[in-house]
């Protein structure tokens, strides 16, 4: 079953406050947001395999830790999702990025695919897919199923700020996939947004309404 990591550490709480701020312009959100995500990536990189190898420093020869070589690859929903993907890069400069676009049928309210474009080795990459809220789920399941669709086995997920049933139904949709969360919230409103959450994500950080 998918595990699921709400992230407690300090300085992400911290940030996250100044997030959700309403009086917390878009500079700011975007800026925010980007170093909230470079945190994140911190905590969900720590199971990287690693291997040894032998170095030369200035004084004598040693064996020394790195990567084992595991391919990585960061896929934003759009358009949300973008705002993520520098902080994540910033660590992981060689992670290749897809992206998946999607939008909400106003007739049936489910998320249709629009776009996706891929590294075309997905299927052999470490995949984080990411996007600042999680509150249907909707969308993230649609994403995780287009990913496996076209060969991709290892998925993790990651946002900002997620809905209890939200997380809910993405576990049950794909079991295989961990969750990754800088806050778990109250719950979805009426109209389907996270409580107390943030308002729109995308607005808040590309400056429209």
């Amino acid at each position: 079953m998918a595990k699921v990591y709400v992230f407690d550490h300090p300085l992400i709480q911290h940030k996250l406050t100044y997030i959700r701020d309403i009086n917390t312009g878009t500079k700011e959100f975007r800026e925010l947001v980007d170093e909230v995500a470079t945190l994140m990536a911190f905590e969900i990189t720590r199971e990287l395999p690693l291997q040894e190898i032998e170095i030369e420093t200035p004084v004598n020869k040693t064996t020394s830790k790195v990567l084992a070589g595991k391919k990585l690859g960061v896929v934003p929903i759009l358009r949300a999702g973008l705002g993520m993907v520098d902080g994540i890069l910033k660590l992981i400069p060689a992670a290749k990025v897809g992206h998946i676009g999607l939008y909400r049928d106003p007739e049936t309210l489910k998320p249709v695919e629009y776009y996706v474009k891929l590294p075309s080795d997905i299927q052999e990459r470490e995949l984080i897919v990411v996007d600042p809220m999680l509150a249907t789920g909707g969308s993230a399941i649609e994403a995780i199923n287009s990913l496996k669709k076209r060969g991709a086995q290892h998925i993790q997920f990651m946002c900002l700020i997620a809905a209890p049933e939200g997380v809910e139904a993405l576990k049950e949709a794909h079991p295989d996939v961990d969750i990754y969360i800088a806050a778990l919230d109250e719950k979805l409103n009426d109209h389907g947004y996270i409580v107390p959450g943030l308002g729109d994500a995308g607005d808040r950080l590309f400056g429209t309404k």
